[in-house]
């Protein structure tokens, strides 16, 4: 149903450094992300306010993870950054993070 690019270094800096574990449950869920027609919003949720951006939400234990992505060309999912999520509120600067990303890709799109 859809595909994943990821964009950069961000999302690949935060996977890797990630226990085996915390791994495997970030790509059964990016593979959710991919197969499911609708996916639940506790696993993938639209932020709002945010200009396009979605959260992709991963829970291991007692440990939540969220990696930032939005879509491109209809069903391309486009992934950014990723953190391990500490606090209720998601940081600002993820956020900021995720949208000079965002724009980044667009601006190298525009000039292919």
């Amino acid at each position: 149903m859809r595909t994943t690019y990821v964009y950069g270094n961000d999302f690949w800096d935060f996977y890797n450094v990630q226990k085996p574990e915390v791994q495997a449950k970030i790509d059964w869920v990016i593979g959710l992300v991919q197969s499911l027609r609708m996916i639940p919003e506790r696993f993938f949720k639209f932020l709002e306010g945010t200009d396009g951006l979605f959260e992709i939400k991963i829970k291991v234990g007692s440990d939540i993870y969220r990696i930032f992505c939005f879509f491109d060309k209809g069903n391309l999912v486009i992934l950014l950054n990723g953190f391990p999520k500490k606090t209720n509120k998601i940081p600002k600067n993820e956020i900021e993070k995720a949208l000079r990303l965002k724009r980044k890709y667009y601006e190298e799109q525009s000039s292919n």
